[in-house]
C-alpha cells in the first residue's frame, strides 16, 4: 500500500500562500513545524516546501506561480488542518508568544481530546489537539 513503507504519512494537506516564506516562519516559529526541504524559483518564490510535524507532514508554496496546481487552487479561499500533538496546552503557549492569532485557547472536549485552534497570516484554519484516532485497514 502506498505510503506506508518507512513510516511515510500517504496524506500531505498542501497548501499556497501569498507570502510562502513568511508562512513557513510562522509555521515554524509559532506552531513547531520543521523545515524539511524549500525549493525557491530564481525569483525567490517557493516552488516547493514540506515541513514535518510527528509523523505528518504538510506540503506548500506561493501562489501566483504557475502550473497545474497553482491554476486549480486559483479562487480558493481557505483551508483547515488539524495536526495532532501531545502537550497543547504548551504548544499554545509557544503559538501565543510568537504572535499567532489564536482563535479558540485550549479546551476539553466532550470526546475526550484537549484542542485549541488558530489562523495563520492568510487565514487558514490549524486547530492543534490531543485526539489521534487509530486507523483500521
Amino acid at each position: 500500500m502506498a505510503g506506508t513503507v518507512g513510516g511515510r504519512p500517504s496524506i500531505f494537506p498542501t497548501l499556497l500562500y501569498g507570502d510562502a516564506k513568511a508562512a513557513i516562519r510562522q509555521l515554524t516559529e509559532a506552531f513547531g513545524f520543521i523545515e524539511a526541504s524549500v525549493y525557491e524559483g530564481e525569483d525567490g518564490t517557493v516552488l516547493h516546501a514540506e515541513l514535518v510535524q510527528g509523523n505528518g507532514a504538510v506540503m506548500l508554496g506561493s501562489r501566483g506561480r504557475g502550473g497545474r496546481f497553482d491554476e486549480a487552487m486559483k479562487g480558493s479561499t481557505h483551508t483547515g488542518v488539524y495536526v495532532v500533538v501531545d502537550d497543547v496546552d504548551t504548544h499554545h503557549q509557544r503559538a501565543v508568544d510568537h504572535g499567532a492569532e489564536i482563535l479558540m485557547p485550549p479546551t476539553d472536549q466532550d470526546y475526550g481530546s484537549r484542542d485549541y485552534m488558530a489562523r495563520d497570516l492568510e487565514g487558514n484554519i490549524w486547530s492543534f489537539g490531543t485526539y489521534a484516532p487509530e486507523i483500521q485497514t
